[in-house]
């Protein structure tokens, strides 16, 4: 099993050209939705020197997918530093919805999203917020609750002024499997062994202020 697995059939497609495509998402948090050149233009609207990590967002998708499936979109960041994530499997614990009115309410500040009352996985891809993140780039693979490191791989995308266009991103959840690529290039592969395996949920992207990024194209596909 591989990252660049070929997908099936198509359960969402999205080009992300502007905000209109994504207008029935749910943002959380001080989030900024622009267009910038046929694709979606994404960032903050909080200063993080003075608000700290209240300044980041996350940004759901609607739709609740079913387990293995292929999520692909592009990524172009713009302005950093910053960090980019994606969410996937997501949902409330207890086999409850995301969204649920008997979950915790949650603005974008990150502690509400590992060690609370959702279940999810996420790739953090685009580490470039702090000294250490940008001196090592690595991608790391979290599962929550719980905030476990679970899988890291080296990041290939390069600064922002040298990122010349879109990079093609990858994450395949199939039951206990797991990989992320960037531009076909598989950067980790990880088999969940515990008796806890998240399976359907809900997809979103967060970034941490100040990242200013750019995405196009979100494919779910079937596998």
């Amino acid at each position: 099993m591989g990252a660049a697995h070929a997908g099936g059939e198509l359960l969402y497609n999205n080009p992300l050209a502007g905000p209109a495509d994504v207008a029935d998402w749910v943002p959380e948090g001080p989030l900024n939705v622009g267009s910038r050149d046929g694709a979606l233009e994404l960032s903050g609207s909080l200063h993080d020197e003075e608000f700290g990590d209240h300044a980041h967002w996350t940004f759901w998708c609607p739709v609740e997918f079913p387990d293995g499936i292929r999520i692909s979109w592009e990524f172009l960041p713009l302005a950093e530093p910053g960090l980019a994530m994606v969410f996937f499997a997501a949902e409330g614990q207890g086999g409850r919805d995301l969204f649920s009115p008997g979950l915790a309410a949650r603005t974008g500040y990150y502690p509400q999203y590992h060690p609370g009352d959702i279940d999810a996985l996420h790739v953090s891809y685009f580490r470039h917020k702090h000294a250490s993140e940008r001196a090592f780039r690595t991608c790391n693979l979290r599962k929550s609750a719980g905030f476990e490191l679970v899988a890291q791989g080296a990041d290939p995308l390069p600064p922002t002024e040298d990122a010349l266009d879109f990079y093609r991103m990858a994450v395949v959840k199939d039951g206990p499997q797991v990989a992320f690529s960037i531009n076909g290039l598989t950067l980790f592969e990880w088999t969940d062994q515990s008796d806890s395996v998240l399976a359907g949920g809900r997809l979103g992207f967060r970034q941490m202020a100040p990242l200013k990024a750019a995405y196009r194209n979100l494919r779910v596909e079937k596998i």
